[in-house]
């Protein structure tokens, strides 16, 4: 309790801190929407052309992109303190090292240090391409299907937070960032952004059996928008969101302590 309460105090110090420039807060948050917008905007152009990308229509790709981008846009917001180009300038610089004299648990600390607010644009961005697709299609809204939606939301924003957190975690060895996990995070958004079948079967395989990105996103939207599943995987996969989340974001937590207890100074 006494971690989570610095924890919210720290944030607090955040929030006073980045609302001192409103001007240029509002712009990036504009521009940050806007930017991320058009990627979908380009997507709905060439939809245009081909009316659906293997069977999904441009309100069930809506639906995609919209979770996933309100989902990386909350995690980036939430976790930006474990990217690992900031975090390695924390052991560059020796930071690091003064967060581990404090009394305070240090993954509390590094959570708290960084909380970008700018990132509600790409939050408000995924926002209404949800909206979008909501008045594109009748989604047969039931009692599960809305106490569910949250749940996969709230799973989305651990598991590519875990990700961070494993970021952080390798630079404890290598000191600078690690560009290839960058595939895991952007590049797993983007990849959960469109159907799976569309990608070749090696992709398929590994995005299901090794990072289970394919139960976050895609098995879910198949149960929320009552699709057939092309894939023929268990009735039971549009459920294993939260169970996918917990494992990972465990295992993110003991590479991390690991990472902790066998951490050494860089001397700066």
């Amino acid at each position: 309790m006494h971690a989570l309460s610095m924890y919210l105090r720290m944030l607090s110090i955040q929030l006073r801190s980045q609302m001192q420039f409103r001007v240029s807060f509002w712009l990036e948050l504009v521009s940050t929407g806007l930017l991320n917008g058009s990627y979908f905007l380009s997507l709905a152009l060439i939809l245009q052309r081909f009316d659906n990308l293997a069977g999904w229509t441009l309100g069930e790709l809506a639906f995609l992109v919209g979770m996933i981008e309100t989902s990386f846009g909350a995690m980036d917001m939430i976790f930006s303190g474990f990217d690992d180009v900031y975090f390695s300038q924390l052991i560059n610089q020796g930071t690091l090292d003064q967060i581990l004299l404090r009394p305070v648990n240090a993954f509390w600390q590094i959570l708290g240090s960084r909380f970008l607010l700018r990132r509600l644009g790409r939050i408000f961005e995924g926002l209404i391409i949800l909206g979008i697709s909501v008045s594109l299609l009748e989604i047969h809204w039931t009692l599960a299907k809305l106490l569910y939606l949250p749940v996969v939301f709230i799973s989305q924003v651990l598991t590519m937070g875990a990700l961070f957190v494993v970021g952080a975690t390798i630079t404890f060895w290598t000191v600078q960032s690690v560009e290839a996990v960058n595939i895991l995070t952007y590049g797993g958004t983007e990849m959960m952004s469109y159907p799976v079948q569309i990608y070749p079967r090696w992709m398929r395989s590994f995005f299901t059996y090794v990072i289970p990105f394919v139960f976050l996103n895609y098995s879910p939207a198949l149960y929320l928008l009552d699709k057939p599943d092309p894939l023929h995987l268990p009735p039971f996969a549009p459920f294993l969101a939260p169970l996918v989340a917990v494992v990972i974001f465990g295992l993110a937590l003991r590479f991390w302590k690991f990472g902790m207890d066998h951490y050494q100074s860089t001397g700066s």
